[in-house]
């Protein structure tokens, strides 16, 4: 690989963790105007239509065997769809920044099962970094923006981590051979079907909520979504799957950082504090990584050979 196309699966992941952070964002704005269900179908047919566009024109790969389908649309329903609603109600019940603390626990188990199940190995910068990540998260919880935190919200979000782990986990195992972008289509579009008892709620959300909310929604259903999820399956292929996981840990602080902007939830001393031991610990897993990648030699191309003798 050349020094361009190494860094360009660290790109990918550095949008991706921005988008995501978004995400929390605009899920805790629009809660009072969408149920847990309704937000997330809305998101995955949009999702899906803007999928559904791009593959008349990239025309991916399918899946070639039952089985190819089967995890597919086993690893989109549970992420894409069962991840996807039990993170929207936990965001009813905990701030956005709490939300993304609780769930980013996901790294740690991500970095332990790949580095037993998947042989990605289990160097000790890793879990240095994760450790420090982990003790950002701690603080930053303990100086939450809402100054409160329920039962449900906190077992919520757990919830959530377990199945962002097992997704990462199964896409690595299963699905990272396949075409990126037709394995995102088929997760999106299985989520969505599997979300279709939603669409009663769906309804009644939409003839409430107003065009800005709605339009938020659509957001998700684009950005930290489509798009996002394309680039996260790129950067799988290309990256193990702990070390990108772990790179994930800076999204509580980008999502403090946004909530603080956009929903004027200003977060006190402590929980700043938390948000650079998150990067800091990020950091110190990834950047090695992404030096590595910079430093890779261009390959050296041979002579183009004469037509002539």
């Amino acid at each position: 690989m050349s020094r361009r196309t190494a860094v360009l699966p660290w790109v990918a992941a550095l949008a991706v963790m921005l988008l995501w952070a978004s995400s929390f964002v605009v899920i805790r704005g629009v809660g009072v105007h969408f149920s847990a269900g309704s937000m997330a179908l809305l998101r995955l047919i949009v999702a899906s239509v803007a999928l559904g566009i791009g593959a008349l024109l990239y025309r991916p790969r399918w899946p070639r065997t039952a089985a190819a389908w089967g995890w597919t649309l086993l690893w989109g329903v549970s992420w894409f769809g069962v991840y996807t609603v039990v993170l929207n109600l936990a965001e009813q019940y905990v701030d956005a920044g709490t939300a993304a603390m609780l769930v980013n626990v996901a790294p740690l188990l991500v970095a332990l099962a790949s580095g037993v199940l998947l042989g990605e190995g289990l160097p000790a910068r890793l879990f240095v970094g994760i450790g420090v990540s982990m003790a950002g998260v701690v603080v930053i919880t303990l100086a939450t923006t809402s100054g409160q935190l329920t039962v449900a919200g906190v077992v919520l979000s757990l919830i959530a981590a377990l199945l962002y782990a097992g997704s990462v986990l199964l896409q690595k195992w299963r699905l990272t051979g396949g075409d990126s972008y037709a394995v995102t289509l088929v997760g999106i579009v299985g989520a969505m079907l599997a979300c279709l008892p939603f669409s009663g709620d769906l309804a009644a959300d939409l003839a409430a909520a107003s065009p800005a909310s709605v339009l938020a929604v659509v957001y998700l259903g684009l950005f930290p979504t489509a798009l996002a999820f394309n680039f996260w399956g790129y950067a799988l292929k290309n990256i193990p799957a702990g070390v990108l996981s772990s790179s994930s840990l800076v999204v509580p602080a980008l999502v403090v950082l946004l909530s603080w902007i956009a929903l004027a939830e200003v977060p006190p001393l402590l929980a700043v504090l938390g948000g650079v031991l998150c990067l800091t610990g990020a950091a110190f897993s990834i950047v090695p990584h992404i030096r590595a990648a910079l430093r890779r030699p261009e390959p050296v191309r041979e002579p183009e050979r004469s037509l002539t003798r």
